[in-house]
């Protein structure tokens, strides 16, 4: 069997968000047979590589850029190219431009949409835009949510409940290495141990002016990992606060993310938007068997982060909040251990890359089942 996933961004230019949830979707299935070939966009058109875990990599040349989204002449060649072979087409949303090229394609193939978030934009732009975007939502065989959060909270997919079901995002805990006992020794000289930590990209969903503030405010030890847009702003937010507690780590290595998971006591995820709408760096935080702090932002966040369960949710936007959260989990070691477990139990019963794959398998299979009734 072979798939098509089609989205503007992939390894080795970009690898986070939808990137990786797609990685995760052909690891997950590659055993059982399954072929996946990943298009995306890039400067040059050019691969660097043409494989990746086993995935076959394709690249369209990036003609312009309209409000943050990616257009490609060469897109529509190269999709009706590998969509002319595929047996199923794996559509990952929102991306405006990708509507255009598969509502031009006319291959007919099975096709199925995996919902990773709201087309958030401009009201002048989602005027233009809603047209098109329900056309491809009403003409694709099926709509995959990653979480029943997300499906109770967005009414563009109330709109096509019918088809609409939830598969929930997984990781592989095999594809995480135990970290060298090195790197534990010059992380603990850096940042210590015990501290509340924040891995992810830098952007202006992630609320993290509200953890600096909660730092403030709680004088706990805070590290933040990643890299991004706000990286200069947040330099300055620290300087301006006088936060000695919090430490700006900036872009870290997969090793030294398990590394800061292992050493942390709970893992702070303040996004305040829509935008986040899962959260895998929470699903790396459960596997580790760390309680969490995150916010109720009515997406996925809150069906990995589960109040009272595997941590604490609370209010966006709301430093005072946080710091509450924060220091009733620096306090009650006992109620740290029990989140940390339950996070754990969460990750092994429902946000394994196994569980995953095993439903969309079962998802790829039906729909070239219906296609040829």
């Amino acid at each position: 069997m072979r798939i098509l996933h089609f989205f503007k961004s992939y390894w080795p230019e970009v690898f986070a968000g939808v990137g990786r949830s797609i990685d995760a979707i052909a690891c997950a299935t590659a055993d059982n047979g399954i072929e996946h070939h990943i298009l995306s966009i890039n400067d040059d058109g050019i691969c660097e590589t043409d494989r990746f875990h086993g995935q076959y990599l394709h690249k369209a040349q990036r003609s312009f850029l309209i409000y943050s989204t990616d257009f490609s002449y060469d897109a529509f060649r190269q999709f009706n190219r590998l969509a002319a072979s595929a047996d199923v087409i794996h559509l990952h949303f929102p991306w405006p431009f990708m509507d255009l090229v598969h509502l031009a394609n006319r291959s007919g193939k099975p096709t199925i949409l995996t919902y990773h978030a709201d087309a958030l934009a401009k009201p002048f732009l989602e005027t233009i835009y809603k047209p098109v975007m329900h056309l491809l939502l009403s003409k694709v065989d099926r709509i995959v949510a990653t979480s029943p959060n997300y499906v109770a909270t967005s009414a563009v997919l109330k709109r096509y409940s019918k088809k609409t079901e939830v598969i929930p995002l997984g990781l592989d805990p095999a594809g995480y290495e135990t970290p060298r006992p090195a790197v534990f020794d010059r992380l603990r000289q850096t940042v210590g141990s015990d501290f509340f930590l924040f891995v992810g990209a830098l952007r202006h969903y992630k609320g993290l002016d509200t953890l600096l503030r909660a730092a403030e405010i709680t004088q706990l030890p805070v590290v933040v990992a990643g890299a991004g847009r706000l990286q200069h702003e947040l330099h300055t937010m620290k300087t301006q606060l006088e936060l000695d507690n919090v430490t700006l780590l900036g872009d870290i290595a997969e090793e030294d993310k398990i590394a800061l998971l292992g050493l942390c006591k709970a893992f702070v995820f303040p996004s305040n938007k829509r935008s986040e709408a899962f959260g895998l760096s929470l699903v790396e935080a459960a596997m580790m068997g760390k309680p969490m702090i995150s916010c109720e932002i009515g997406t996925g966040t809150s069906f990995v982060n589960r109040n009272g369960e595997t941590g604490l949710v609370v209010p966006p936007d709301d430093p005072v909040k946080f710091a509450e959260a924060m220091k009733i989990i620096d306090q009650d070691s006992d109620l740290q251990k029990k989140m940390g477990t339950t996070a754990k139990e969460h990750f092994e019963r429902e946000l394994q890359a196994k569980y995953m794959g095993a439903r969309y398998l079962t998802l790829y299979n039906e729909v070239i089942r219906k296609k040829k009734l």
